[in-house]
């Protein structure tokens, strides 16, 4: 027996409806042609790697991480962790080509996401289900906070929520929920059962086709609300296997944190079409390239840029690649403009914003509506409205 969905009352129904409807008026957003679109989707990537690797404590900057994703060599982040980002790359990196696919979720296919997100560290059984029992320790006291269910129950347990993956009953926000939910509570894993369970749920809620895939992830909003995150796995599973137990607060908790990144992402499409068009106006004023557009409001919404970063950049936003040797002499021209500052020597040198930039991006985070409750069951479902992009 696996954990099973709650019966869901009017209020959570509401939610749902209420969150598809958001999602839906997303999907204008981000399936049309926008030229930023391309810089958007692979930050957005970049956020849902950085937010699940985090709660692992893989911590990395944001450069890094968008370098990883590039497939490029990160600067600061540490051996392990880019190992890690790497691995979890590369299986969020499948599950979103999945997406278009017909494919059925068994275990074979989750063994085969937990190999490439573990495979750097053989010791930690990549691919295999754990070999005895586990449980999970809280840092820094070493309290044990969690108990697996017996090793002999793993494989006909992760049968059984593979069984339920196939039926498609109810809202696929709930069943992605309690997908989660359930790998995590089973631990099938000897290590990665966390970054199984999150990259497990996108799997699920890229199939319903509602919003590009890149965009379904929740995984950004949970590693920034890491805490919340364990404590109501902890409500749920009360310290070992209890399926029994309710799951309601987590499915609450999965449809609040939808809510939450649904905002965040309708704030990132308005600040990334405005910054665009102010970058625009910069790059007409100094008769620039108009390739420079993309990689002008990459560095004006702080990100540092590379040569690899530039040309990354670059092919994002024009869908064309340029050699080295042009992407050399557009930064060189972006200094002249003092719209970039060099930093470092020339094999190792970084590019950052200059106060021309800054002052442009100030201007934009201005118009960043003040938090507001996001809470779907404290706010009426019928008053959670997107406003128009740009």
């Amino acid at each position: 027996m696996i954990y099973k969905a709650p019966k869901l009352t009017a209020q959570e129904e509401d939610a749902v409806r209420a969150l598809d409807e958001l999602r839906t008026s997303l999907r204008m957003y981000t399936a049309s042609p926008r030229r930023w679109l391309g810089g958007l989707r692979r930050l957005t990537f970049a956020k849902a790697v950085q937010g699940s690797n985090s709660i692992e404590g893989y911590d990395a900057n944001i450069d890094d991480v968008l370098e990883v994703v590039g497939d490029e060599q990160p600067i600061d982040a540490a051996t392990e962790t880019a190992m890690a980002l790497q691995g979890y790359r590369d299986a969020m990196t499948y599950v979103l080509n999945l997406a278009t696919e017909d494919v059925r979720v068994d275990t074979s296919l989750i063994k085969a996401l937990h190999f490439m997100m573990l495979k750097y560290d053989l010791s930690k059984r990549p691919g295999r289900w754990r070999a005895g029992f586990i449980y999970v320790q809280r840092e820094p006291d070493r309290e044990t906070v969690y108990e697996g269910p017996d090793v002999e129950t793993v494989e006909p347990l992760m049968s059984e929520l593979t069984s339920a993956l196939a039926v498609e009953d109810g809202p696929v926000l709930i069943r992605a929920a309690m997908a989660h939910l359930n790998l995590v509570m089973i631990h099938p894993f000897a290590d990665g059962n966390g970054r199984m369970g999150r990259c497990l749920q996108t799997l699920v809620l890229t199939h319903d086709r509602i919003l590009d895939p890149v965009f379904c992830s929740i995984e950004e909003n949970l590693g920034r609300n890491t805490p919340a995150y364990y404590e109501v796995l902890g409500r749920v599973g009360q310290g070992s296997w209890h399926p029994t137990n309710d799951a309601r607060p987590w499915v609450r908790f999965c449809l609040n944190a939808h809510y939450q990144q649904a905002r965040t992402l309708q704030w990132r499409i308005h600040a990334t079409e405005a910054i665009w068009g102010l970058c625009e106006q910069v790059v007409i004023d100094r008769s620039l390239p108009w390739r420079t557009v993309g990689p002008i409001a990459m560095a004006a919404q702080g990100h540092r840029l590379r040569n690899s970063s530039y040309r990354s950049a670059v092919k994002d936003t024009e869908g064309e690649e340029i050699s080295e040797q042009t992407a050399s002499g557009d930064l060189r021209r972006l200094v002249e403009a003092k719209l970039l500052a060099p930093v470092g020597q020339t094999r190792g040198r970084i590019y950052v914003p200059t106060p021309i930039l800054n002052q442009l991006w100030a201007n934009v985070r201005r118009t960043r509506p003040k938090p507001e409750q996001l809470d779907l069951f404290v706010q009426p479902p019928e008053q959670l409205t997107l406003m128009p992009a740009g």
